[in-house]
């Protein structure tokens, strides 16, 4: 690995079907010595499955519940069937991409979320060696949201929050940014137009206000969360090709938070 720190790329599962032009950007940052290391999601690809396979999808604030009939096939779409098509497509657009998981190198260590949630982990540590060792070697990791909870004689698998995890791993590698690729432009005020910067704070006065609500309250939780974690992170729109290369300026940035 070249000494620029990583950029960490979220790809959001309502961006996998229309992210070519996200995945040429990423080859691209690759061949410049950008280092991005990729997390994604994947919950829509999940339900489909579960669906097919007659296994209901639930959901508790907004979190799929995984029990012993879910987590197989959780796990399964994850880190095999939708890793491997952004394995395949950043292969494609000129990059040399390697799938893992949480769970390799013991990436993502977690306990158990909530007992209503089955087998759904908060990450509580991770560690960057696994996918520093793929970055150093050349290629652009690819990471799932799969984690494990350690044990005496075997791990036990879990289902974890895309974007937490990826939070977890740019801390971890050390990112420079983290750039949550999304369906929208940025979080837009008032008036309609786009918010270059927001903070906690003015995130805040935005939802006492009505303007930041619904699927935007989530997508602020989570540059928050990084900005917590002393992260530099970005909303941006992952269907807008050129957005990953030029993105000073687009989308919305959330510094990191001050120290206590």
């Amino acid at each position: 690995m070249s000494g620029a720190p990583p950029l960490v790329v979220k790809v959001g599962g309502a961006t996998l079907g229309d992210a070519a032009g996200a995945f040429r950007d990423i080859a691209a940052l690759d061949r410049a010595g950008a280092n991005p290391i990729v997390v994604h999601g994947g919950g829509a690809e999940a339900s489909r499955w579960l669906d097919a396979l007659g296994v209901e999808s639930r959901f508790v604030d907004g979190l799929r519940v995984t029990d012993e009939r879910a987590l197989p096939v959780v796990v399964a779409v994850f880190a095999g069937l939708v890793n491997k098509r952004i394995v395949a497509a950043l292969n494609a657009a000129g990059a040399r991409a390697a799938g893992l998981s949480g769970a390799d190198g013991r990436t993502l260590e977690c306990e158990r979320a909530r007992p209503e949630l089955g087998f759904v982990g908060t990450p509580v540590r991770a560690s960057a060696g696994a996918v520093l060792a793929l970055r150093g070697a050349g290629f652009t990791p690819v990471v799932s949201p799969v984690g494990v909870v350690p044990g005496a004689e075997r791990d036990e698998l879990v289902n974890v929050n895309a974007d937490e995890a990826a939070i977890w791993v740019a801390r971890a590698a050390g990112a420079r940014e983290l750039v949550f690729l999304t369906d929208v432009a940025g979080v837009r005020g008032e008036d309609g137009a786009v918010l270059p910067e927001l903070d906690a704070a003015r995130v805040r006065a935005l939802r006492e206000r009505g303007v930041v609500a619904g699927g935007m309250i989530p997508k602020t939780d989570a540059c928050l969360r990084a900005a917590a974690a002393g992260l530099r992170s970005r909303i941006l729109d992952g269907r807008e090709a050129g957005a990953l290369l030029d993105r000073e300026g687009r989308g919305t940035l959330f510094p990191p938070a001050p120290p206590a």
